[in-house]
């Protein structure tokens, strides 16, 4: 096959991704939305409400690494097919749940679909950065996932139009309220699944295991590579910080400004919204300076953005925080894609280890939850922060490892 042939190939399944990542992100964000609503639904507190991400984001610390060793044997199209009919499974799975009115059952629906999550995940993001031209991994990759921060800013507000319902509603009708908008997605993610089926997409293992034979590395295992160790970590710390900051915005709004939920649902697509686009010219700005140097300065402005909030409340914590949402934007594809840089054949393994780490967006949230409890709403984002303290050394020093290593 020529070159030229095989670029276009590229393209075609980038594009295919693409509606991947618009998936992964819209049903992710409606996460936002449903945790104020099962919380006032169910009377929980914020360590209870927060149980919707750890559900969620507890698949990928048990998913992710059977995804990984799944995707080796079935190719990267497989892996996005599966998940898409997983994550649809799931969503099904909420019409039975909500006519239990069972807090438990919701716990148990999110955990199926977010196991198709995973899936994706898996499949989707090394399958980027292999079939990237060289040296476009980051580029490429943060380019792509700007249309998962498009559907995380679209979601709120069609999500909250869907699923939150009047006041005075009874509660049979609030709980109700989310069985159509998920069969509705369900079936939206199998159309997707056939559609993929059809489309004849490259085999990225090939990829994969030209760059290991041109490496020549002497490496044996994945976890031999100290770099994607440490990028794993800043995978946890990331998703961590961002779903914690995301999950509380609307209670954040409502408390430091009186912004009903409704209202608040808007505000927060302001805060996804941000990372769109951040995402779309992060991707011509890493063109000029290197993914590296950019991860840095966007996770120490997340610092300083905190900190603000924390110190002077009212209008400052409001608008500091919405825009973590900007400087965010890159830090998961760049951080993935410094972490499995030069994996070649691991490279399959390495995103199922560092797609475990999304637990953190399982974690962090009841952690900085229970700080809310404990010491304040606004104090307890010093979780976050510190989470965005390890991302900075990461940039600056932890993808390098190796080759100080070597040195």
């Amino acid at each position: 096959m020529s070159s030229q042939t095989q670029q276009q190939n590229n393209t075609v399944a980038l594009s295919v991704l693409t509606s991947l990542f618009f998936m992964m992100g819209f049903i992710t964000c409606l996460n936002d939305i449903l945790i104020p609503h099962l919380k006032n639904i169910f009377n929980l507190n914020y360590t209870q409400a927060m149980l919707v991400q750890f559900c969620f984001f507890t698949a990928y610390a048990l998913m992710s690494i059977p995804a990984g060793k799944l995707v080796e044997k079935i190719g990267y199209k497989g892996g996005v097919i599966g998940g898409f009919l997983v994550a649809a499974l799931g969503c099904i799975l909420f019409y039975p749940a909500a006519g239990s009115a069972s807090y438990p059952i919701f716990l148990g629906a999110l955990f199926i679909l977010a196991t198709g999550i995973v899936l994706l995940q898996v499949a989707g993001n090394p399958y980027v950065t292999l079939l990237a031209k060289p040296g476009k991994e980051s580029t490429t990759l943060t380019l792509i996932q700007a249309f998962n921060s498009l559907a995380t800013t679209i979601a709120p507000p069609i999500g909250a139009a869907l699923i939150f319902v009047d006041a005075t509603a009874s509660l049979e009708q609030r709980v109700s309220s989310v069985q159509i908008p998920y069969l509705g997605l369900a079936g939206f993610m199998i159309l997707l699944a056939v559609a993929v089926a059809f489309i004849k997409l490259p085999d990225a293992r090939q990829i994969a295991q030209a760059e290991t034979e041109q490496n020549h590395d002497g490496k044996t295992s994945v976890w031999q590579y100290k770099h994607m160790i440490l990028g794993a970590i800043g995978i946890f710390c990331y998703v961590g910080g961002e779903v914690a900051i995301g999950s509380m915005m609307i209670n954040v709004l409502e408390h430091i400004a009186g912004i009903s939920h409704a209202q608040g649902a808007f505000y927060l697509s302001l805060y996804w919204g941000g990372a769109m686009v951040g995402r779309f010219a992060g991707s011509a700005i890493m063109n000029k300076f290197q993914p590296a140097k950019c991860l840095a300065f966007n996770a120490s402005a997340v610092v300083v953005l905190i900190l603000l909030a924390i110190l002077f409340g009212g209008k400052v914590a409001m608008w500091s925080l919405l825009a973590v949402g900007l400087f965010n934007s890159i830090m998961f594809p760049t951080i993935f894609s410094l972490g499995t840089k030069g994996l070649g054949k691991f490279t399959g393994q390495a995103s199922g280890i560092i797609c475990t780490a999304i637990v953190g967006g399982a974690l962090i949230p009841v952690v900085q939850g229970f700080a809310a409890d404990t010491v304040g709403l606004l104090p307890a984002f010093l979780v976050s922060a510190l989470c965005y303290c390890y991302i900075v050394f990461f940039a600056t020093k932890g993808h390098k490892a190796d080759e100080i290593a070597k040195a």
